[in-house]
């Protein structure tokens, strides 16, 4: 962890008293206290230290790559369908298992809505699409944005994009990959950088694209770091690295108007493109500070937590060669088909289905989205108990992702699991679900793919450091970069 556990304590304690002060309401009236039924009708479960909860133990085991210990420990000890628990502050029920993940998903606006921790403001500032500016919700921010996202996102689209990150892969391997030793994480980070800036931007100048690479790594490594913003922690130099990248996209929003002014467009528009042209319900376009503030969001979704995914990937593929000699196979007999200097399309990819699978299986352990927040609009009741108004549920992939009941041997890595009809709906969940799924998951899948094709029919590779930890910050790293030595396919 970032600090001693006592001085992460006190911190935190500091900040909860804090939030907590803010918050206060006055108690109830002596007739208005919760009838005990009502109070044995909530799931089981315990609240934790006071105002505190059971936050440090969530953090401590975040950070050490166990959080699905986290629900499994509860899931015994009270029940297997749903528990609850206090976090940062908040009354916090966890649905358990599939059935826990269908409900919330296919609830959405209805029962549940999307929540965040005050602390994401700080990274992700709330703007509203007002010629004032005045602030609004990031949740309504979300929902305006989800409602109107640009077209480019789909798949019908994505796919015209294929032969540029396929051109793109090729360069980054001719000039990062040159090397008989390189660290993975930094030349995975350069290839998704350059190719969010380029899909997300339009940002084509590897000055530019550079210029990114410092404070995007810090936001990463904030947002679900301890939220206590004093120098020195991850939280504090991730704010700062959020206006570093905000300034410098304003910069890039107010060219790409007038670009767009004297029809100087690229063959193939971005995303900021699209929400430059794209009017709310009201007829209004979209402003400037509103399209810099949410484009921010989606480079900063789509690079970390597709870096994260192909580090894994190679990862597990410098250590499972009968994987690696399948997926191999698969790519040259794609590259054999094609015409010398030809790019990747669609029907390439679309045929990539064991290198499919043997992603979905590092997604699996290592999911894009590793957890998520909705807030409780109305009681409901879910397995016999009363979820009240205001409460929060807690949503983690790794709860079904490495539940024995749902994929058996979970530690094992096996892409035969996702053969035939594959897992149970709704046990497989790394991209989210329902209204709120990733909007980014198909341009996740075909940048994975494309790398793979590129980095498997030009390499071998070998860990050289067989024992390196993980990190785990918004999305799990390697403590070290993964080294590795290349070994070039004799041609």
């Amino acid at each position: 962890m970032e600090f001693l556990p006592l001085l992460s304590f006190l911190l935190l304690l500091v900040a909860l008293v804090n939030i907590f002060l803010k918050k206060q309401k006055p108690q109830p009236a002596a007739g208005n206290h919760p009838s005990d039924e009502q109070i044995q009708l909530l799931p089981p479960g315990r609240t934790g230290l006071p105002l505190i909860g059971e936050t440090l133990d969530y953090f401590s085991k975040l950070q050490n790559g166990v959080l699905w210990t986290f629900v499994a420990e509860r899931m015994k000890k009270y029940s297997p369908k749903v528990f609850r628990t206090s976090l940062m502050g908040q009354p916090t029920a966890i649905l358990c298992g599939p059935e826990g993940n269908r409900f919330v998903f296919s609830n959405e606006k209805k029962l549940v809505q999307v929540w965040l921790p005050s602390y994401f403001d700080k990274i992700f500032p709330k703007v509203d699409n007002t010629a004032s500016g005045v602030a609004s919700p990031n949740t309504e921010q979300t929902k305006l944005i989800r409602k109107h996202l640009p077209a480019v996102l789909k798949l019908e689209n994505l796919i015209h994009y294929i032969g540029m990150m396929d051109t793109v892969m090729k360069q980054q391997l001719h000039t990062e990959w040159n090397h008989e030793k390189i660290k993975l994480v930094p030349a995975i980070s350069k290839f998704t950088l350059r190719l969010a800036c380029r899909f997300f931007l339009g940002i084509e100048d590897p000055k530019k694209v550079d210029e990114l690479a410092i404070p995007i790594t810090d936001v990463d490594k904030g947002i679900m770091s301890i939220p206590i913003n004093l120098p020195g922690t991850n939280f504090y130099r991730s704010i700062k690295a959020s206006k570093v990248m905000r300034d410098k996209i304003q910069l890039t929003v107010r060219q790409a108007k007038i670009d767009l002014h004297e029809k100087r467009e690229s063959e193939r528009p971005s995303l900021l493109t699209h929400m430059l042209l794209t009017a709310d319900e009201n007829g209004q376009l979209f402003n400037e500070l509103f399209i810099t503030n949410h484009v921010y969001g989606m480079l900063v979704g789509g690079y970390g937590s597709v870096t994260s995914s192909l580090t894994f990937i190679m990862k597990y593929l410098s250590e499972l060669p009968h994987v690696y000699d399948e997926v191999l196979r698969e790519q040259l007999e794609i590259a054999r088909s094609k015409e010398q200097n030809e790019v990747l399309n669609w029907e390439d990819v679309k045929r990539m289905k064991y290198s499919w699978n043997v992603a979905r299986e590092a997604l699996r352990l290592m999911p894009l989205i590793s957890a998520a927040y909705r807030e409780v609009t109305t009681d409901f009741t879910y397995a016999g108990y009363r979820i009240p108004k205001g409460w929060k549920l807690h949503w983690m992939a790794k709860a079904t992702h490495e539940n024995p009941d749902y994929f058996p041997n979970p530690k094992q890595f096996d892409p035969s699991r996702f053969e035939g009809t594959g897992p149970q709906p709704f046990a497989f969940v790394p991209f989210g679900g329902g209204p709120r799924m990733c909007p980014g998951n198909e341009y996740a899948r075909i940048v994975i793919l494309v790398f793979m094709h590129n980095v498997v029919t030009k390499f071998r590779w070998e860990k050289l450091l067989p024992n390196e930890k993980v990190v785990h910050t918004a999305v799990p790293t390697m403590a070290h970069g993964l080294p590795v030595r290349l070994h070039p396919h004799k041609q």
